[in-house]
């Protein structure tokens, strides 16, 4: 993984949070003017820098031109060999750094989880299918039958777009940003990409459920955690696509459906299209909110039928 910054933190604390995102392994990329600058100031600055990623165990790759480049160790062992009081100090045992949403920054090292899992991964597009360790960490309904319900949940969205594709002419889309607002393993925007779509997949986790975002990231896509009783933070008319499976029927137990349904339609491009798959019984309202925004929209059955739990809304944001 690969992450960018152009400002020094005086405190550390922002490159503690880049350490904790970081996989064992991972390389940071400093592109800033302490690099390659040799006033007393900025040079003062470098070698701060060289100092606190010492401490954190960051190994210098390379120092080239205007970039620095470290990389992060692969286990525990350099934070463990450390002198007795060294700063900054490791996190509690009990901290969970999965923990991304309306969370403090820490001024602690997190360190990698012993058992490997998250830095284990395949390599790509291998990864894309492969179940990764962190599937068995993370907090879900089922334990042992993980690896079958992550293998049948990429089954189950091949099928579900292959069906788009013959019943709705997806080819002729022209996608490039695509959202898929309740992501659960990334088995949506996987099979995007088998399927052979050139577009770009925002996975997003809803804070309402169990927290996927390391499985996703596995896999070798990207994703965040949102919760959507709230704007999402991205600009206007950003997405061609937005997706949304069963993401009304559990939403609408804590916030408006039209308060959500208003959002999208902000950050959706004119012409953009929305699909959401959703229980019946919400589908009715959600066709009413979608018409009164002045969307085309269109409610479909599912390939199970007439008498299904779950229908299809269609929707184009007019021009």
């Amino acid at each position: 993984m690969l992450l960018s910054i152009f400002a020094y933190d005086e405190d550390g604390i922002l490159l503690l949070e880049v350490n904790r995102m970081l996989r064992a392994g991972g390389y940071f990329v400093w592109a800033a003017q302490p690099v390659y600058k040799h006033e007393e100031i900025l040079q003062k600055q470098w070698k701060e820098m060289e100092d606190l990623t010492s401490r954190i165990c960051w190994e210098l790759v390379k120092k080239e031109g205007y970039i620095a480049i470290w990389r992060k160790p692969l286990n525990n062992s350099c934070y463990l060999n450390r002198d007795t009081g060294a700063l900054p100090p490791l996190c509690d045992p009990d901290d969970n750094s999965d923990s991304v949403w309306y969370v403090d920054l820490r001024a602690c090292i997190t360190q990698l989880q012993v058992n490997g899992y998250g830095s284990n991964v395949s390599t790509w597009p291998a990864r894309l299918h492969d179940p990764p360790g962190r599937l068995q960490s993370i907090e879900m309904d089922a334990y042992i039958s993980r690896k079958e319900i992550f293998r049948a949940e990429s089954k189950y969205w091949n099928e579900i777009i292959d069906s788009y594709i013959r019943a709705f002419r997806w080819k002729d889309m022209k996608l490039r940003n695509v959202m898929d607002m309740r992501a659960g393993l990334g088995g949506f925007a996987a099979a995007l990409h088998d399927l052979q779509f050139d577009c770009w997949v925002m996975n997003v986790v809803p804070v309402s459920g169990f927290n996927t975002l390391p499985v996703i990231y596995d896999r070798g896509l990207i994703g965040v955690m949102h919760d959507w009783c709230e704007p999402f933070d991205t600009y206007p008319r950003t997405y061609d696509l937005l997706h949304a499976s069963g993401l009304f029927s559990i939403e609408k137990k804590r916030c408006n459906m039209s308060t959500i349904m208003l959002e999208m339609d902000r950050m959706l491009r004119p012409g953009g299209r929305v699909y959401i798959r959703d229980s019946v019984y919400v589908m009715g309202e959600l066709e009413e909110i979608a018409t009164a925004m002045g969307w085309a929209a269109v409610v479909h059955e599912t390939g199970e039928g007439p008498h299904a739990s779950w229908k299809i809304l269609i929707s184009e944001k007019r021009m």
